[in-house]
Protein backbone atom coordinates (compact mmCIF):
# COMPACT_ATOMS: atom_id res chain seq x y z
CA UNK A 1 0.00 0.00 0.00
CA UNK A 2 1.63 3.56 -1.06
CA UNK A 3 1.94 5.78 1.63
CA UNK A 4 2.37 8.81 -0.36
CA UNK A 5 0.01 8.58 -3.24
CA UNK A 6 -3.61 6.59 -3.84
CA UNK A 7 -3.50 4.22 -6.09
CA UNK A 8 -6.91 3.90 -7.88
CA UNK A 9 -8.24 2.15 -10.83
CA UNK A 10 -11.70 3.02 -12.57
CA UNK A 11 -14.40 0.87 -14.89
CA UNK A 12 -16.04 2.75 -17.05
CA UNK A 13 -13.98 5.87 -19.28
CA UNK A 14 -17.07 7.76 -19.94
CA UNK A 15 -17.78 11.18 -19.27
CA UNK A 16 -17.56 11.17 -15.61
CA UNK A 17 -14.12 9.39 -15.22
CA UNK A 18 -13.11 12.52 -17.61
CA UNK A 19 -14.01 14.81 -15.66
CA UNK A 20 -12.72 13.38 -12.09
CA UNK A 21 -8.75 12.66 -14.13
CA UNK A 22 -9.39 16.15 -15.32
CA UNK A 23 -10.17 17.46 -11.84
CA UNK A 24 -6.93 15.65 -10.15
CA UNK A 25 -4.80 17.44 -12.36
CA UNK A 26 -7.33 20.69 -11.76
CA UNK A 27 -6.29 20.47 -8.25
CA UNK A 28 -3.00 19.66 -8.63
CA UNK A 29 -1.92 22.53 -10.58
CA UNK A 30 -3.31 25.69 -9.23
CA UNK A 31 -3.61 26.07 -5.15
CA UNK A 32 -5.48 29.08 -5.46
CA UNK A 33 -8.59 26.15 -6.99
CA UNK A 34 -8.47 24.24 -4.41
CA UNK A 35 -11.87 26.01 -2.39
CA UNK A 36 -13.68 25.78 -5.45
CA UNK A 37 -15.62 22.43 -5.45
CA UNK A 38 -13.90 20.02 -3.53
CA UNK A 39 -16.08 19.26 -0.07
CA UNK A 40 -13.03 18.75 1.74
CA UNK A 41 -9.69 20.15 0.37
CA UNK A 42 -7.77 17.63 2.64
CA UNK A 43 -9.39 13.90 4.26
CA UNK A 44 -7.78 12.23 6.51
CA UNK A 45 -4.44 13.86 5.76
CA UNK A 46 -5.31 12.70 1.72
CA UNK A 47 -5.59 15.64 -1.18
CA UNK A 48 -6.94 15.39 -4.18
CA UNK A 49 -3.51 15.10 -6.23
CA UNK A 50 -2.66 12.06 -4.65
CA UNK A 51 -4.65 9.88 -6.58
CA UNK A 52 -3.22 7.91 -9.12
CA UNK A 53 -4.87 6.35 -11.75
CA UNK A 54 -3.08 3.13 -11.95
CA UNK A 55 -5.54 0.33 -13.87
CA UNK A 56 -8.40 1.48 -15.88
CA UNK A 57 -10.96 -0.52 -18.10
CA UNK A 58 -13.26 0.17 -21.00
CA UNK A 59 -15.28 -1.58 -23.50
CA UNK A 60 -14.92 1.14 -26.50
CA UNK A 61 -12.64 0.47 -29.16
CA UNK A 62 -11.82 4.33 -29.55
CA UNK A 63 -10.47 4.32 -25.77
CA UNK A 64 -9.20 0.74 -25.30
CA UNK A 65 -5.20 0.65 -25.58
CA UNK A 66 -5.13 4.50 -24.97
CA UNK A 67 -3.34 6.49 -22.00
CA UNK A 68 -6.58 7.28 -19.74
CA UNK A 69 -4.94 11.05 -20.10
CA UNK A 70 -5.97 10.09 -24.31
CA UNK A 71 -9.00 8.37 -23.37
CA UNK A 72 -10.88 10.56 -21.46
CA UNK A 73 -11.67 13.23 -24.71
CA UNK A 74 -12.15 10.49 -26.45
CA UNK A 75 -15.70 9.59 -28.42
CA UNK A 76 -18.82 9.48 -27.61
CA UNK A 77 -17.13 11.67 -24.12
CA UNK A 78 -18.73 15.12 -24.39
CA UNK A 79 -18.71 17.06 -20.84
CA UNK A 80 -16.41 20.05 -20.37
CA UNK A 81 -12.67 20.24 -20.66
CA UNK A 82 -11.94 22.70 -17.44
CA UNK A 83 -8.15 21.02 -17.29
CA UNK A 84 -5.60 22.70 -19.90
CA UNK A 85 -3.36 19.68 -20.01
CA UNK A 86 -3.51 16.44 -18.61
CA UNK A 87 -0.25 14.97 -18.33
CA UNK A 88 -0.30 10.78 -19.32
CA UNK A 89 -0.53 8.90 -16.16
CA UNK A 90 1.28 5.65 -17.87
CA UNK A 91 -1.58 3.50 -17.35
CA UNK A 92 -3.50 1.89 -20.69
CA UNK A 93 -6.98 1.46 -21.20
CA UNK A 94 -7.40 -2.39 -20.59
CA UNK A 95 -10.13 -3.89 -22.46
CA UNK A 96 -13.34 -4.69 -20.26
CA UNK A 97 -15.83 -7.29 -19.58
CA UNK A 98 -19.20 -6.53 -21.74
CA UNK A 99 -21.66 -8.77 -20.21
CA UNK A 100 -24.31 -6.45 -19.80
CA UNK A 101 -21.98 -2.90 -19.92
CA UNK A 102 -23.92 -1.66 -22.86
CA UNK A 103 -27.55 -1.63 -24.49
CA UNK A 104 -27.99 -2.61 -28.32
CA UNK A 105 -29.55 0.54 -29.67
CA UNK A 106 -26.02 2.27 -28.64
CA UNK A 107 -24.54 1.01 -31.20
CA UNK A 108 -26.96 2.79 -33.74
CA UNK A 109 -27.04 5.65 -32.39
CA UNK A 110 -25.49 9.24 -34.01
CA UNK A 111 -22.03 8.91 -34.88
CA UNK A 112 -20.97 11.31 -32.08
CA UNK A 113 -22.27 8.89 -29.70
CA UNK A 114 -21.89 5.60 -30.92
CA UNK A 115 -20.61 3.31 -29.12
CA UNK A 116 -18.49 1.32 -30.64
CA UNK A 117 -17.36 -2.06 -28.61
CA UNK A 118 -14.03 -3.33 -29.00
CA UNK A 119 -13.16 -6.74 -31.22
CA UNK A 120 -11.30 -8.06 -28.61
CA UNK A 121 -11.13 -10.78 -26.25
CA UNK A 122 -12.50 -9.92 -22.73
CA UNK A 123 -10.86 -10.38 -19.61
CA UNK A 124 -11.41 -13.09 -17.03
CA UNK A 125 -12.18 -12.27 -13.87
CA UNK A 126 -9.04 -13.99 -12.88
CA UNK A 127 -7.33 -11.13 -15.24
CA UNK A 128 -9.27 -8.19 -13.87
CA UNK A 129 -7.56 -9.31 -10.25
CA UNK A 130 -4.39 -10.19 -11.43
CA UNK A 131 -4.49 -6.34 -12.73
CA UNK A 132 -5.69 -4.58 -9.57
CA UNK A 133 -2.94 -7.06 -7.76
CA UNK A 134 0.06 -6.28 -9.88
CA UNK A 135 -0.70 -2.56 -10.22
CA UNK A 136 -1.19 -2.16 -6.60
CA UNK A 137 -4.54 -0.72 -7.02
CA UNK A 138 -6.27 0.20 -3.68
CA UNK A 139 -9.51 1.50 -4.77
CA UNK A 140 -11.67 0.82 -7.42
CA UNK A 141 -14.57 3.09 -8.70
CA UNK A 142 -17.41 2.20 -10.70
CA UNK A 143 -18.64 4.21 -13.45
CA UNK A 144 -20.38 1.55 -15.51
CA UNK A 145 -23.89 2.76 -17.38
CA UNK A 146 -27.00 2.17 -15.43
CA UNK A 147 -28.62 -1.13 -15.83
CA UNK A 148 -25.30 -2.94 -15.79
CA UNK A 149 -26.20 -5.46 -13.24
CA UNK A 150 -23.82 -8.65 -14.12
CA UNK A 151 -20.95 -6.38 -15.42
CA UNK A 152 -20.71 -4.48 -12.08
CA UNK A 153 -20.78 -8.06 -10.07
CA UNK A 154 -18.00 -8.97 -12.01
CA UNK A 155 -15.73 -6.07 -11.10
CA UNK A 156 -17.40 -6.14 -7.30
CA UNK A 157 -16.17 -9.85 -7.60
CA UNK A 158 -12.85 -9.09 -8.81
CA UNK A 159 -12.29 -6.51 -5.52
CA UNK A 160 -13.51 -8.79 -3.58
CA UNK A 161 -10.68 -11.08 -4.55
CA UNK A 162 -8.31 -8.51 -4.52
CA UNK A 163 -9.02 -7.11 -1.11
CA UNK A 164 -9.57 -3.85 -3.08
CA UNK A 165 -11.50 -1.47 -1.62
CA UNK A 166 -14.68 -0.92 -4.13
CA UNK A 167 -16.79 2.88 -4.80
CA UNK A 168 -19.73 1.74 -6.41
CA UNK A 169 -21.04 4.97 -8.03
CA UNK A 170 -23.79 3.82 -10.46
CA UNK A 171 -27.03 2.10 -9.02
CA UNK A 172 -26.56 -1.08 -8.97
CA UNK A 173 -27.07 -2.45 -5.40
CA UNK A 174 -24.11 -3.86 -4.17
CA UNK A 175 -23.41 -1.95 -0.97
CA UNK A 176 -27.11 -1.93 0.23
CA UNK A 177 -27.73 -5.38 -0.81
CA UNK A 178 -27.37 -7.50 2.34
CA UNK A 179 -25.60 -10.54 1.03
CA UNK A 180 -22.86 -8.44 -1.54
CA UNK A 181 -22.60 -5.65 1.82
CA UNK A 182 -22.25 -9.46 4.05
CA UNK A 183 -19.36 -10.60 1.66
CA UNK A 184 -17.47 -7.32 1.56
CA UNK A 185 -17.75 -7.12 5.40
CA UNK A 186 -16.53 -11.35 5.73
CA UNK A 187 -13.54 -10.35 3.24
CA UNK A 188 -12.53 -7.52 5.27
CA UNK A 189 -13.25 -4.97 2.17
CA UNK A 190 -14.68 -1.90 2.84
CA UNK A 191 -17.20 -0.79 0.21
CA UNK A 192 -18.97 2.58 -0.27
CA UNK A 193 -22.17 2.57 -2.46
CA UNK A 194 -24.39 2.86 -4.17
CA UNK A 195 -25.10 5.28 -6.72
CA UNK A 196 -23.47 8.49 -6.35
CA UNK A 197 -25.25 11.77 -5.31
CA UNK A 198 -24.14 14.55 -7.08
CA UNK A 199 -22.73 18.05 -5.49
CA UNK A 200 -25.35 20.33 -6.32
CA UNK A 201 -27.67 17.48 -8.39
CA UNK A 202 -30.93 17.31 -8.86
CA UNK A 203 -31.81 14.66 -6.24
CA UNK A 204 -29.91 16.60 -3.80
CA UNK A 205 -32.09 20.16 -3.74
CA UNK A 206 -35.24 17.32 -4.30
CA UNK A 207 -34.36 16.03 -0.85
CA UNK A 208 -33.27 19.62 0.77
CA UNK A 209 -36.67 21.37 -0.55
CA UNK A 210 -38.54 17.40 0.73
CA UNK A 211 -37.12 18.26 4.00
CA UNK A 212 -37.71 21.37 4.43
CA UNK A 213 -41.71 20.81 3.75
CA UNK A 214 -41.27 18.41 6.58
CA UNK A 215 -39.51 20.60 9.17
CA UNK A 216 -41.80 23.65 8.31
CA UNK A 217 -44.89 21.60 8.83
CA UNK A 218 -45.93 21.81 5.11
CA UNK A 219 -47.69 18.29 3.71
CA UNK A 220 -45.98 17.27 0.80
CA UNK A 221 -49.16 15.82 -1.40
CA UNK A 222 -47.27 15.29 -4.90
CA UNK A 223 -44.00 15.45 -6.53
CA UNK A 224 -42.28 14.97 -10.05
CA UNK A 225 -38.53 15.50 -10.56
CA UNK A 226 -38.12 15.55 -14.60
CA UNK A 227 -34.25 14.97 -16.34
CA UNK A 228 -32.94 15.78 -19.93
CA UNK A 229 -29.41 15.52 -20.62
CA UNK A 230 -27.44 14.57 -23.88
CA UNK A 231 -24.55 12.59 -23.03
CA UNK A 232 -24.19 8.50 -23.46
CA UNK A 233 -25.66 8.33 -19.86
CA UNK A 234 -29.39 9.96 -21.14
CA UNK A 235 -28.58 7.80 -24.18
CA UNK A 236 -28.36 4.52 -22.39
CA UNK A 237 -31.53 5.09 -20.47
CA UNK A 238 -33.22 5.32 -23.67
CA UNK A 239 -33.69 1.44 -23.10
CA UNK A 240 -36.05 1.87 -20.00
CA UNK A 241 -35.59 -1.90 -19.51
CA UNK A 242 -32.20 -0.52 -17.56
CA UNK A 243 -33.67 2.12 -15.70
CA UNK A 244 -35.07 -0.38 -12.37
CA UNK A 245 -32.39 0.05 -10.01
CA UNK A 246 -32.25 3.73 -11.00
CA UNK A 247 -35.43 5.06 -10.47
CA UNK A 248 -35.65 3.02 -6.90
CA UNK A 249 -32.48 4.66 -6.23
CA UNK A 250 -33.67 8.62 -7.30
CA UNK A 251 -37.10 7.74 -5.50
CA UNK A 252 -35.71 6.68 -2.10
CA UNK A 253 -33.51 9.07 -1.78
CA UNK A 254 -36.38 11.59 -2.00
CA UNK A 255 -38.99 9.70 -0.12
CA UNK A 256 -36.15 8.63 2.98
CA UNK A 257 -36.42 12.57 4.09
CA UNK A 258 -40.13 12.93 3.58
CA UNK A 259 -41.90 13.99 6.76
CA UNK A 260 -44.89 10.83 5.05
CA UNK A 261 -44.02 8.35 2.32
CA UNK A 262 -45.79 8.89 -0.70
CA UNK A 263 -48.11 6.67 -2.88
CA UNK A 264 -46.17 5.39 -5.74
CA UNK A 265 -49.05 7.55 -7.95
CA UNK A 266 -48.13 10.63 -6.49
CA UNK A 267 -44.08 10.84 -6.90
CA UNK A 268 -42.30 10.44 -9.75
CA UNK A 269 -38.05 10.77 -10.42
CA UNK A 270 -36.29 9.53 -12.65
CA UNK A 271 -35.02 10.33 -16.18
CA UNK A 272 -37.08 11.69 -18.99
CA UNK A 273 -35.42 12.08 -22.40
CA UNK A 274 -32.51 12.43 -24.52
CA UNK A 275 -31.68 15.48 -25.88
CA UNK A 276 -28.46 15.34 -28.02
CA UNK A 277 -27.61 19.20 -28.21
CA UNK A 278 -26.97 19.23 -24.25
CA UNK A 279 -24.43 17.06 -23.88
CA UNK A 280 -23.11 16.73 -21.06
CA UNK A 281 -25.77 19.40 -19.46
CA UNK A 282 -28.49 18.03 -17.45
CA UNK A 283 -31.45 20.30 -16.65
CA UNK A 284 -34.06 18.88 -13.99
CA UNK A 285 -37.78 20.04 -14.07
CA UNK A 286 -38.89 19.63 -10.10
CA UNK A 287 -42.73 20.35 -9.13
CA UNK A 288 -43.48 20.20 -5.65
CA UNK A 289 -47.90 20.57 -4.18
CA UNK A 290 -48.77 20.86 -1.33
CA UNK A 291 -50.68 21.95 2.06
CA UNK A 292 -49.92 24.70 3.98
CA UNK A 293 -51.40 26.66 7.50
CA UNK A 294 -55.33 25.63 7.42
CA UNK A 295 -55.17 23.39 4.29
CA UNK A 296 -54.50 26.21 2.14
CA UNK A 297 -52.70 24.83 -0.83
CA UNK A 298 -49.22 25.58 -2.33
CA UNK A 299 -46.96 24.60 -4.85
CA UNK A 300 -43.10 24.75 -6.02
CA UNK A 301 -41.48 24.29 -9.22
CA UNK A 302 -37.48 24.74 -10.16
CA UNK A 303 -35.55 24.25 -13.27
CA UNK A 304 -32.09 23.50 -12.70
CA UNK A 305 -29.27 23.43 -14.67
CA UNK A 306 -25.94 22.08 -14.34
CA UNK A 307 -23.00 20.16 -16.07
CA UNK A 308 -23.55 16.59 -14.86
CA UNK A 309 -20.19 14.79 -15.08
CA UNK A 310 -18.63 18.09 -13.15
CA UNK A 311 -21.22 17.66 -10.83
CA UNK A 312 -19.92 14.32 -9.66
CA UNK A 313 -16.36 14.67 -9.73
CA UNK A 314 -15.54 15.83 -6.29
CA UNK A 315 -17.80 13.80 -4.37
CA UNK A 316 -16.26 10.83 -6.47
CA UNK A 317 -12.87 12.21 -4.58
CA UNK A 318 -13.88 12.35 -1.98
CA UNK A 319 -15.54 8.89 -2.02
CA UNK A 320 -12.48 7.54 -3.40
CA UNK A 321 -10.45 9.10 -0.22
CA UNK A 322 -12.87 7.68 2.34
CA UNK A 323 -12.09 4.47 0.81
CA UNK A 324 -9.01 4.58 1.01
CA UNK A 325 -9.22 5.94 4.96
CA UNK A 326 -11.28 2.70 5.71
CA UNK A 327 -9.00 0.52 4.15
CA UNK A 328 -6.44 1.98 6.16
CA UNK A 329 -8.36 1.35 9.60
CA UNK A 330 -9.02 -2.26 8.33
CA UNK A 331 -12.67 -1.81 8.09
CA UNK A 332 -14.70 -4.35 6.04
CA UNK A 333 -17.83 -4.28 4.69
CA UNK A 334 -20.24 -0.65 3.59
CA UNK A 335 -18.29 2.03 5.35
CA UNK A 336 -22.19 3.84 6.25
CA UNK A 337 -21.18 7.56 6.85
CA UNK A 338 -19.22 8.06 3.54
CA UNK A 339 -22.14 6.22 1.94
CA UNK A 340 -24.88 7.97 3.80
CA UNK A 341 -23.07 11.81 2.78
CA UNK A 342 -22.44 10.30 -0.66
CA UNK A 343 -24.90 7.89 -2.27
CA UNK A 344 -28.36 7.83 -3.28
CA UNK A 345 -28.82 4.39 -2.47
CA UNK A 346 -26.89 3.95 0.67
CA UNK A 347 -27.20 0.84 3.32
CA UNK A 348 -28.43 3.19 5.61
CA UNK A 349 -30.02 6.74 4.76
CA UNK A 350 -30.09 9.63 6.79
CA UNK A 351 -30.97 13.13 6.52
CA UNK A 352 -28.31 15.35 4.54
CA UNK A 353 -27.37 17.28 7.85
CA UNK A 354 -26.75 13.94 10.03
CA UNK A 355 -25.07 12.33 7.23
CA UNK A 356 -23.09 15.20 6.84
CA UNK A 357 -21.94 15.24 10.61
CA UNK A 358 -21.27 11.61 10.63
CA UNK A 359 -19.24 11.74 7.76
CA UNK A 360 -17.07 14.26 9.83
CA UNK A 361 -17.00 12.12 12.55
CA UNK A 362 -15.46 9.34 10.60
CA UNK A 363 -13.18 11.68 8.98
CA UNK A 364 -11.48 12.66 12.43
CA UNK A 365 -11.76 8.67 13.63
CA UNK A 366 -14.15 9.35 16.29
Amino acid sequence: MSASTIDVGIVGIGNCASSLVQGLTYYGEDLANEPIGLGHVEMGGWRAEQIRVVSAWDVDTRKVGRDVADAIFAAPNCTARFADHVPATGTAVEMGAVLDGWSDHMATAPVDRRFDVADLPQPSADDVVRTLETTGTEVLINYLPVGSQRATEFYAEAALRAGTAFVNAMPVFIASDPAWAGRFRDAGVPIIGDDIKAQLGATVVHRVLTDIFAKRGVALDRTYQLNTGGNTDFLNMLNRDRLASKKLSKTEAVQSVAHQRLDAENIHIGPSDYVPWQNDNKIAYLRMEGRLFGGVPMNLELRLSVEDSPNSAGVAIDMIRAARIARDRGLGGPVLAPAAAFCKHPPEQMSDSDAHAALERFIAGA
